[in-house]
């Protein structure tokens, strides 16, 4: 299920049996290649397969004549001017990728013609664990290469000059990698394992890294107010649950920071049903509880220096005969009522209530909501960025940059009274859905209404939590995208 290595550092390392990966620069040498190559294999290999170094080219020599180590890997940087953070993290996961048998790999990262920095080398650590992750726990028959392991970690020794502060910069980096892998799996699970009261339970765990939980059930929620997230629950008959996640890293007086995520374990659409075709995805319309939820597995492994609050609204949307309908009117927390146009429009109405009650309790100094929340947002920008809304450009510049930074990128959509007004219902204070135009743009305007002045921002991540296009840091279906990106957000900008 997930990466199976086991990493460490080291200043020097004496080359025998197993793998070498070695790194080259576009126009240098290989690095190591004096112990790893004393017969100049490497050279002669790369003459003839015309390799230059080009970014994320590789080499293979197996059994290299006159070498200490079984098979020599090459793996190419590229041009050093072009080289960015994200590089070592693809470069980490193009390694991964091709491992293959090896039961140990020694990696000589100082390359010449580049200075290795302690995160560089934590960065192609973990590009390592997440370009190796997959979810395989229902194949019942493994692949030869899992077969060949027989369960055992891959030893893998990163042999640099910044030994010792890449170990210690490895340290946050082996939380960022569980935090994403956790996000993953439950994206991964099918739903008939994880439903709402399973979720909750995966927040409840947390509880062993530090992270003060509360588990609020239909009948507390109802006690609140929370008709509009009940409205989506009651069709089905798992229970809803609303997960409150407390991270108590920075100074008391400190407001906290607060995410919030939507957690709709499945969606059918209900009464306002979903084509068959392609159902079986709504399993992870969870995406954004899950990124919520590694984001706080993260904070708390890292012990971050902040005070967090994780909300997940975790709900089942089924068409049973108990089902809400189209044309129903709902009062949430707020007080605001809204008219029920699409039930298949649901995941707003379970943030609605969940930014509410954070607003309300905790009094953060801002709120980000992770939803899978349009299918309009992938028609506007596919797969590559996740839409970002917000009432307060601090917030959204910090989210851009993050974004930036880790390569989970956002791009800002509008927000304005003529989109606002798309939603104002006849009957309610407001329907669900302003139809079929500006789709993802009213949805956010809805959510809107529900934050009042605090600073807040919405991101759509519908095109980018699942089924997104992989690369060498993520070959799986549920991407975890997010965990990385807020992680950043917290560490730049909120920590003391």
């Amino acid at each position: 299920m997930a990466s199976r290595f086991d990493i460490g550092f080291a200043k020097t390392a004496r080359a025998s049996g197993g793998l070498a990966v070695l790194l080259q620069m576009a126009g240098q040498a290989a690095a190591g290649l004096g112990e790893v190559d004393p017969e100049g294999v490497v050279a002669r290999a790369a003459d003839v397969a015309k390799f230059t170094g080009k970014a994320l080219k590789t080499l293979d020599v197996l059994a290299p004549h006159g070498a200490p180590v079984d098979r020599i890997l090459v793996l190419g940087l590229g041009e050093a001017e072009k080289l960015g953070p994200h590089d070592w993290l693809k470069a980490g996961g193009a390694a991964a990728a091709r491992i293959g048998r090896a039961e140990k790999a020694t990696v000589y990262l100082d390359a010449p013609g580049v200075t290795v920095t302690a995160k560089n080398a934590a960065d192609f650590a973990l590009g390592m664990q997440l370009g190796a992750y997959s979810f395989d726990t229902y194949k019942t028959k493994k692949d030869e290469d899992d077969e060949a392991k027989n369960g055992k970690a891959v030893k893998v020794t990163i042999v640099t000059a910044v030994a010792s502060a890449a170990k210690k910069a490895n340290e946050v980096s082996d939380a960022v990698a569980e935090g994403v892998i956790l996000a993953r799996n439950l994206v991964n699970e099918p739903a008939n394992v994880l439903g709402p009261v399973e979720f909750a339970d995966k927040a409840k765990a947390l509880e062993k890294l530090g992270v003060e939980v509360d588990i609020l059930t239909e009948r507390e929620m109802k006690k609140l107010g929370m008709a509009a997230l009940l409205g989506v629950a009651q069709g089905s008959v798992r229970p809803p649950r609303l997960a409150v996640m407390h991270w108590k890293g920075g100074k008391e007086k400190d407001r906290p920071v607060a995410f919030i995520g939507k957690g709709v374990v499945f969606d059918t659409g209900g009464i306002s049903i979903k084509p068959a075709a392609g159902m079986e995805d709504m399993k992870g319309d969870m995406g954004g509880a899950a990124a919520v939820i590694g984001l706080m597995h993260t904070l708390a492994a890292r012990k971050a220096k902040a005070n967090v609050v994780g909300i997940l609204g975790l709900v089942e949307n089924m068409p049973d005969g108990n089902a809400q309908r189209p044309g129903d009117i709902v009062k949430s927390m707020s007080g605001q009522t809204i008219e029920v146009i699409n039930t298949d429009a649901e995941g707003r109405l379970v943030l609605c209530d969940a930014l509410w009650y954070c607003n309300e309790t905790f009094k953060p100094q801002f709120m980000v909501n992770l939803a899978t929340l349009t299918g309009a947002i992938m028609v506007a920008l596919g797969s590559h960025h996740a839409g970002l809304f917000s009432n307060d450009d601090t917030l959204a510049a910090r989210l851009t940059a993050a974004g930036l930074s880790t390569n989970e990128r956002l791009w800002r959509m509008p927000l304005g009274r003529e989109y606002d007004k798309m939603i104002d219902s006849k009957f309610a204070d407001m329907k669900n859905t302003g139809g079929r135009y500006a789709g993802s743009i009213t949805a956010a305007q809805f959510l809107h209404r529900f934050v009042k002045d605090t600073p807040w921002a919405h991101l759509d991540i519908a095109g980018t939590a699942m089924g997104s296009p992989t690369d060498e840091i993520n070959q799986s279906w549920g991407s975890g995208f997010g965990v990385r990106l807020l992680d950043e957000l917290v560490r730049a900008n909120y920590e003391g």
